[in-house]
């Protein structure tokens, strides 16, 4: 198995938004924000390479939305999701899944691309992977959420009959050693892959802990639905990744790709934060 960091690009979010109830003098430190007091963030996904497979986790924001949706949000960096597959040596054409943590639109807009306004498959080889309960959160949204799941990004997906739903139990197998929890403090059944990898696992973090400062238990998301569903299932995670000496992969943090952590008298914190190619190095 190979497993490799695919970067889709940056973009920005409100720092108040993406830090909750941590005030600003604190969060300004580890992530500064610009005039508009936005923050950038990472789009990093991930590849997983079995041999008999190749797996893409999430796939960043897309590039089909118009000027006007794009503007809220300040896209930039030089990377994108087909130049980081293409440098690694893989196609779009060369994924066989695309497991969806979520359907926030950074995390599957690239799922779907638009071809002479026709809304078709990005991955045309690739089965699609959701969770029912989730699905149906997404596609009947509450009035709070329904602004993160934009229809053109998910309805398709179904219309192309390559949707499947991953079947299995909070940390059942679901395929290639591939374990999934599920977590529902920041939306409903948010499927984190669980990953064998050099002796120990990789831990997809998707939005439950998005980046590295986002390890310290009360620095909960203002987007999350059920925040303090989401400190519990951190404090549960950080547990077992301390316990396990599980490596976390951050999809927004903006520099830090991966940390380990270790039990401290002050609690979980951090041990070491590396690059997922610099993996073997640390474990």
């Amino acid at each position: 198995m190979k497993i490799y960091t695919i970067n889709t690009g940056l973009f920005k979010l409100d720092g108040g938004a993406m830090h909750g109830v941590v005030p600003k003098s604190m969060w300004q430190k580890v992530n500064p924000a610009d005039e508009a007091n936005m923050c950038t963030w990472a789009m990093r996904c991930m590849l997983i390479d079995t041999g008999h497979s190749r797996i893409l986790v999430d796939c960043g924001i897309g590039d089909k939305q118009d000027e006007k949706f794009f503007s809220h949000f300040y896209l930039h960096g030089a990377d994108s999701l087909e130049s980081s597959l293409e440098h690694l040596g893989y196609t779009l054409d060369s994924i066989t899944d695309v497991f969806l943590t979520h359907l926030h639109f950074d995390h599957c807009g690239g799922a779907i691309k638009r071809v002479e306004e026709q809304l078709i498959p990005a991955f045309k080889n690739a089965v699609y992977w959701s969770d029912k309960l989730h699905w149906k959160a997404a596609t009947n949204s509450n009035d709070r959420e329904k602004a993160s799941f934009l229809k053109e990004n998910i309805i398709p997906i179904k219309e192309s009959g390559k949707l499947e739903f991953v079947s299995t139990h909070d940390g059942g197998e679901w395929k290639e050693g591939i374990k999934v929890r599920f977590m529902k403090g920041h939306t409903e059944s948010m499927m984190l892959p669980l990953i064998p990898y050099r002796g120990t696992h990789i831990l997809f973090c998707a939005d439950l802990i998005p980046s590295a400062a986002h390890l310290s238990i009360p620095w909960v998301m203002a987007y999350d639905m059920q925040p303090i569903e989401t400190l519990n299932e951190k404090k549960e995670i950080l547990q077992l990744a301390a316990d396990n000496n599980w490596v976390l992969f951050f999809e927004h943090d903006p520099s830090i790709e991966c940390a380990t952590v270790q039990h401290t008298d002050k609690g979980v914190r951090v041990k070491q934060t590396f690059k997922l190619s610099e993996m073997e190095h640390y474990i």
